[in-house]
């Protein structure tokens, strides 16, 4: 799965990135973003934008979001079939703006935090779903999640998935809502491991109201580190 991430950038490397333009009063970077909060989502309804979308998708359908589930993670490999995802998969895709994103792994029965990203730490671009939904007295809402896959080598020594992160050749595929579904399921694979790296963080970011640079600096010392991966 994915449930906390980041976008360490500031908009004028965001900007050019993803070719939009971004709000002057959104806050970036940040460092510890999580569920229920709002995230960089970029769209394509007939114009590419950049927008903030409530991080945990409510499906169109639903009566009150109150009482369900609003899942942060779709499974790649029954997204089109699943009856809270077919409806955005066919036709709200998006591009969910990250640089990093954290995976916890229980060593010695202490759950120790990692960052994983590519190895140039450059942005990059999660597949994500987003829905509209309107409330009966008109508000609308407007959600997304992440979808996730298999883990690729690499992500295999820290957890059993992955979040599906898309090259830029990829990206206007996935927001091209002509494309064959076919030629869609055919991105939701795992990342190239060869492209990726991680290191192991500190317990600081175990806090989602911990939101400072510390959260991604590496643990320097055998005090801090679990034995890396326990392997």
């Amino acid at each position: 799965m994915c449930g906390r991430f980041t976008v360490g950038q500031t908009p004028l490397d965001i900007e050019p990135a993803f070719d939009v333009s971004l709000d002057q009063s959104w806050e970036f970077p940040r460092y510890n973003i999580a569920p229920s909060q709002d995230v960089l989502a970029i769209t394509d309804d007939g114009e590419r934008k950049a927008e903030m979308l409530r991080w945990g998708l409510i499906p169109w359908s639903t009566k009150d979001p109150k009482g369900g589930q609003k899942p942060i993670n779709a499974r790649g490999e029954s997204v089109v079939e699943s009856w809270q995802f077919s409806y955005a998969m066919k036709g709200r895709r998006c591009l969910i703006v990250s640089d990093s994103f954290y995976e916890w792994k229980t060593v010695n029965s202490t759950r120790v935090p990692f960052r994983i990203g590519l190895k140039s730490w450059e942005l990059f671009a999660f597949a994500g779903l987003w829905e509209r939904w309107r409330s009966p007295d008109g508000e609308i809402v407007r959600t997304c999640c992440i979808v996730t896959t298999a883990p690729n080598a690499l992500m295999a020594r820290i957890h059993g998935r992955m979040p599906v992160m898309l090259s830029k050749d990829a990206e206007g595929l996935w927001l091209d809502h002509t494309a064959p579904m076919a030629d869609i399921r055919e991105l939701l694979v795992p990342y190239p491991a060869t492209d990726m790296d991680f290191y192991q963080v500190s317990p600081h970011v175990n806090s989602w109201q911990n939101k400072d640079p510390t959260c991604i600096e590496p643990v320097t010392t055998q005090s801090e580190r679990q034995l890396s991966l326990g392997e």
